[in-house]
């Protein structure tokens, strides 16, 4: 496994503030604007450019409002038709949105306790082929616990006007037992290029859970769809991956196949992290970069005023991340071989705290989700917003 490491990367922050409304936001096309944006922005043009040789994908044109009105959202996910099914973490709702950003609203998922940084978080999609059944996956609060329950989604006939059907009535649970707390929950569930499913779990802020291997907590979580532990899981019968962390919150796998997730820190240093089976990431030892033999170093950190990030997607040869305190979202482009990241801010300030990002239809596009009602915000404060993508440019 990849152990500590030396100097930190330094670290870009480039965006610019044209106003918004339900259109908005028109922003720099990359390459060489991104190098001259990130100079007037005071960073290095080695820290804004994007490796010339990797595939990826930078933010052009405008950022278009699709929805409105959201009640801290959490998690979405794009179905096939290109329409999306989001969680609303406070509401407990599943809603679906049509190609025209009509909304719908799928069902209230049962047995959903908010609380704090607690309620319906992360969902994702499987489809039993054997059965030839879909379910939605929901990583929730309870009343005793975190769980990841599943729900029978009917998807019809592919209609984009026609909403899915989400049977709540038949959740079933997969996973039980984890330890739940006001704020440091985790919460981020995905299947992985294997079929496997990955969640997220915080250490429910008692960091000893984080080293200890015997609990569900301050983990990477890695199950079967139906929630038994695979057999070729680094430690036998047990479903932790991956130990040591504080509160991660997003997961996503490059064109690679390397698997990375974003991590929450204390007071100093969020962490973005290249994920290996039964590696120990340091919480509560460490924070950050700490050269430390026992653990395995972030490939990229920031300050906690830079990122408390969320989630994170991966489109082509790019890294996108949620930043919430941070209010941006960062493009990353990792090295060949993983050791470094470029990191490149869009939007800083322009829409406030971003919780979650995925890809848009074809990958042509980035969709994105404000979270500025969990803030002091009224309810309804948020966004589903999307902007489309393209690859840097020269000058």
């Amino acid at each position: 496994m990849r152990r500590g490491r030396g100097s930190r990367p330094e670290r870009g922050i480039v965006g610019e503030n044209d106003g918004m409304r339900r259109t908005t936001a028109r922003i720099a096309i990359a390459g060489a604007a991104a190098l001259a944006l990130g100079a007037l922005a005071g960073c290095s043009p080695s820290t804004a450019e994007l490796p010339p040789d990797s595939d990826s994908r930078v933010p052009v044109g405008e950022v278009v409002e699709l929805t409105d009105g959201l009640t801290t959202p959490w998690s979405f996910e794009l179905l096939d038709d290109g329409t999306t099914i989001l969680s609303e973490r406070d509401t407990a709702l599943v809603k679906h949105l049509d190609a025209e950003g009509r909304e719908t609203v799928l069902g209230e998922v049962p047995g959903v306790e908010p609380g704090g940084e607690g309620g319906l978080l992360g969902i994702a999609r499987w489809t039993d082929e054997a059965e030839q059944t879909t379910w939605l996956y929901a990583f929730t609060t309870s009343a005793e616990d975190n769980r990841i329950i599943r729900m029978p989604l009917e998807l019809g006939d592919g209609d984009a006007a026609s909403a899915p059907e989400l049977d709540t009535a038949a959740a079933e649970v997969v996973l039980d037992g984890i330890r739940k707390a006001g704020n440091h929950n985790g919460g981020r569930i995905a299947f992985g290029p294997d079929g496997m499913l990955y969640a997220t779990t915080g250490d429910a802020s008692d960091t000893a859970l984080s080293q200890d291997p015997a609990s569900l907590n301050g983990k990477i979580l890695r199950l079967t769809p139906q929630g038994g532990v695979p057999e070729d899981n680094p430690d036998p019968g047990s479903p932790v991956y991956t130990m040591g962390h504080r509160n991660p919150q997003g997961l996503a796998w490059d064109d690679r196949g390397r698997m990375w997730a974003a991590e929450f820190g204390q007071d100093t240093w969020d962490e973005l992290n290249l994920i290996e089976p039964g590696g120990d990431y340091g919480w509560p030892v460490v924070e950050g970069e700490a050269g430390d033999e026992r653990f395995i170093d972030p490939v990229h950190q920031w300050s906690t005023a830079e990122a408390s990030p969320s989630g994170l997607t991966a489109v082509r040869g790019t890294l996108f991340l949620a930043a919430l305190r941070g209010e941006r979202v960062w493009a990353l482009s990792p090295s060949e071989d993983a050791s470094s990241v470029s990191a490149v801010a869009w939007f800083e300030g322009e829409f406030g705290r971003i919780r979650h990002v995925q890809p848009g239809p074809d990958g042509e596009t980035l969709r994105f989700i404000t979270s500025n009602g969990d803030r002091g915000g009224e309810p309804g404060a948020d966004r589903l917003l999307e902007v489309r993508l393209d690859a840097p440019r020269e000058g």
